[in-house]
């Protein structure tokens, strides 16, 4: 073969794995609406008022005969939620490898999600149970969906480009969600004029988000391609699946050391995104306006934030990048605890902090995750990472949720998550990732 046609070859290949690239990146674009929009802005303080208004004189609710304080119901729900999807995951990574299909799985993930997140339409008067329903099938779900979704980042990228494939995925995801926000701030702002109460408009706003999940989600089901799966012994079914992952872990201590890590200050980062508007309007008694405004100041400095990172990462190598990222997360917390009431600038100044910091952290993680996965291994290695990154983040909303309970000071719940970011900067600093990567059998990237 001669030298001509080996580049026209690799011509194609490139052409066709940066088709594959954007498709990808649409998969944050459609399901990161779910976050910005349902999750962090509108769900907690709408539930939390639904379930207010069903509460007993004491101010309690009781789903299934328990005794729940009406403010902590929505961090309750979240934690549930992970437990779902713990359950799920595995299954999910698990018949991914078996069969190589990962589309059609992706698929199921994905519309369940969405429907369950255009459900919401329906979550008014003292609708609670329904609302606290829907919220645990969507988060699980798009938990669920995100193990098949990053388990093709080591398909579609080599070492080299995934920091930038990866970071390109997130700013995809927040664009969408700045987008879809600032559709949101007009329609509430102004629901008078377009005849509908506010109620019903925080309802359009969290069904639209998961009619837009479903419709963005027919990008990467047309352009990502199933691989067939990896000629080896079938693999066990769920829960022996995620067993087996870990003892293989066990093999690559230092897999499993970033793993320990990572889910420990992705649950810090995973608790903020979920209970951001909530401590803004049940402690600082921000409006709903005010709340929209800053998650967009989120999204938008998050696209900057997530790019900026992955070029930082470059210079300094992903590990270096990321403990900076915690440094600045656990300031930025420090913070918000000290936040006078009624103050929306000081708000918005910690919304950019948080922003700037949100989708690199996340994007470079994932990335270096990657370089850490043994070749024909990606999805049931990132269904262990997903429970890390998703599925394990129950301990945060639990906590937040009790500490509200006993004190009934969200000040007091938001302060308790800097634990989870110096925990985490400690123990990410002791893996050499180096060394880590060559354990997995990859090649070492210059910078990382």
């Amino acid at each position: 073969m001669d030298i001509g046609t080996v580049r026209v070859q690799e011509a194609d290949e490139a052409a066709e794995r940066r088709r594959e690239q954007r498709g990808w990146y649409f998969y944050d674009w459609a399901c990161s609406v779910y976050s910005a929009s349902v999750l962090t802005v509108f769900l907690g303080p709408y539930l939390t008022s639904v379930a207010r208004s069903a509460a007993d004189a004491d101010g309690f609710v009781h789903p299934l005969g328990i005794p729940v304080r009406a403010g902590s119901f929505f961090a309750y729900c979240v934690s549930a939620s992970v437990i779902l999807a713990i359950a799920v995951m595995p299954v999910a990574g698990a018949a991914a490898d078996r069969t190589g299909r990962k589309k059609p799985l992706l698929a199921a993930a994905a519309y369940t999600g969405a429907g369950a997140t255009t459900g919401l339409f329906f979550l008014d008067g003292h609708r609670y149970l329904l609302g606290g329903f829907l919220l645990i099938l969507a988060n699980a779900s798009v938990a669920v969906s995100m193990v098949l979704y990053n388990s093709y980042l080591p398909q579609i990228a080599p070492p080299e480009e995934r920091d930038a494939v990866s970071s390109r995925g997130w700013a995809f995801g927040y664009a969408a969600g700045s987008i879809v926000l600032v559709a949101n701030l007009v329609l509430f702002t102004a629901h008078d004029s377009f005849g509908v109460s506010e109620a019903v408009a925080v309802r359009i706003c969290l069904a639209s988000a998961g009619l837009w999940w479903g419709v963005f989600t027919l990008v990467p089901l047309k352009r990502l391609r199933d691989r067939p799966a990896p000629s080896v012994a079938p693999a066990a079914h769920g829960w022996r699946q995620l067993a087996a992952t870990v003892r293989d872990m066990r093999g690559k201590p230092l897999t499993l050391a970033f793993l320990l890590a990572y889910l420990i200050y992705n649950d810090g980062i995973q608790t903020v995104i979920s209970q951001a508007s909530v401590y803004g309007s049940e402690e600082l008694g921000l409006g709903q306006s005010t709340l929209i405004t800053a998650v967009l100041m989120v999204q938008v400095l998050a696209v900057a934030g997530a790019l900026g990172m992955g070029r930082l990462a470059r210079t300094y190598g992903a590990k270096r990048t990321i403990l900076g990222s915690l440094v600045a997360w656990t300031v930025t917390l420090g913070a918000g605890y000290f936040l006078p009431a009624g103050a929306p600038v000081w708000f918005f100044v910690l919304a950019a902090g948080i922003g700037l910091v949100l989708g690199g952290s996340q994007a470079l993680s994932r990335s270096l995750f990657s370089h850490l996965v043994p070749p024909g291994k990606e999805a049931e290695y990132f269904s262990a990472y997903e429970m890390s990154d998703r599925g394990m983040s129950w301990l945060g909303p639990l906590l937040f949720g009790i500490t509200y309970q006993l004190t009934g000071s969200y000040r007091d719940a938001i302060i308790s998550l800097v634990a989870f970011f110096t925990i985490g900067f400690v123990l990410l600093a002791r893996v050499p990732v180096g060394r880590a990567i060559r354990d997995a059998g990859n090649p070492v990237p210059d910078r990382i």
